[in-house]
């Protein structure tokens, strides 16, 4: 897949409207209040925030993730008045730290998140700056890809990049907040390593179901081994493992792929995860609707089971 189809969700989602469905320093950030597996999408929000409340309530779903990277004071009246009205939790401000961000084996590393040297201030600001904005809407936690952090802790980067979450992490820990480190882009245990390493008890992780099979480094139920006590949200999102050495491997509706969601979601239970089931689907036009609505009947089908 290529990276408009994997990283334009959220603006294709803003963009389909009603069609979809006709502060202290804490010692440690609680867990997001209310029930385990309440299901939410992510939704971009900086065009009209406000709509996107609206079509969030259209779903039938009571949380988001909302994704900016504009937070200006438009967008936090406009984002918290429909918020208000329409009686939705956001509960991660999602934010990619900036632009350039190429979803991909070769160009990704060196353009997403903290990893690349020449953007690494860039985005450590922007983090501040979004982690600012979801303490003004009283927003827990802010959620990124990092980048991909290097596997071998010799590399002459990694000391870089766990200082630069190090400083992410104080400044969100300082708001009352967690940062939500999304899954995918490295092992399980170079995800552990890091947040270890930084040594800041804000970094929780964000587990997107589809995102290690995407990219080839591993799969969500077994990493719930590694990483399962820090999971504070997730990604309901399926795939298949990548087969060309160059791609990503394909996104699929939840159910079609390798995630294997009727076992996973019982294990989060297993954890007391405490978070939302985020649902995301990475293409556009009419099936992104057709199959966020499936999917939502499908999670809400083996939550039902969990009693």
């Amino acid at each position: 897949m290529n990276n408009l189809t994997r990283r334009r969700f959220l603006q294709v989602s803003a963009a389909v409207g009603t069609a979809a469905v006709s502060a202290g320093t804490p010692a440690s950030p609680a867990p997001p209040e209310g029930t385990p597996f309440r299901l939410g999408i992510i939704i971009h929000v900086s065009r009209d925030p406000e709509a996107a409340m609206e079509r969030v309530h259209e779903f039938g779903v009571p949380t988001c993730q909302a994704g900016t990277d504009d937070f200006s004071d438009r967008v936090f009246t406009s984002l918290k008045g429909g918020a208000e009205k329409y009686g939705i939790e956001i509960t991660a401000i999602n934010t990619s730290g900036g632009p350039p961000n190429e979803y991909t084996f070769y160009e990704g590393p060196e353009t997403i998140g903290i990893v690349p040297v020449k953007y690494r201030q860039q985005r450590i600001d922007n983090y501040k700056r979004a982690s600012d904005f979801a303490k003004r809407l009283g927003v827990p936690a802010l959620h990124s890809h990092f980048g991909f952090i290097p596997e071998d802790p010799n590399d002459p980067n990694y000391q870089g990049v766990v200082a630069a979450l190090r400083e992410v992490a104080t400044h969100v820990k300082g708001n009352g907040q967690m940062v939500l480190m999304e899954t995918g882009q490295e092992t399980p245990i170079t995800l552990l390593r890091a947040i270890t390493d930084a040594g800041v008890d804000s970094l929780f992780v964000n587990l997107d179901c589809a995102n290690l099979i995407l990219y080839g480094k591993g799969n969500p139920v077994d990493a719930l081994d590694v990483v399962g006590h820090l999971v504070r949200g997730t990604h309901a999102k399926d795939g298949l493992f990548p087969t060309n050495p160059r791609e990503l491997g394909e996104e699929v509706p939840i159910g079609k792929g390798k995630a294997n969601f009727p076992v996973l979601i019982p294990r989060l239970k297993e954890l007391n995860y405490p978070g939302p089931l985020t649902i995301e689907r990475e293409i556009s036009g009419p099936q992104q609707l057709a199959d966020i609505k499936m999917e939502k009947v499908y999670l809400e089908n083996l939550v039902a089971k969990l009693g």
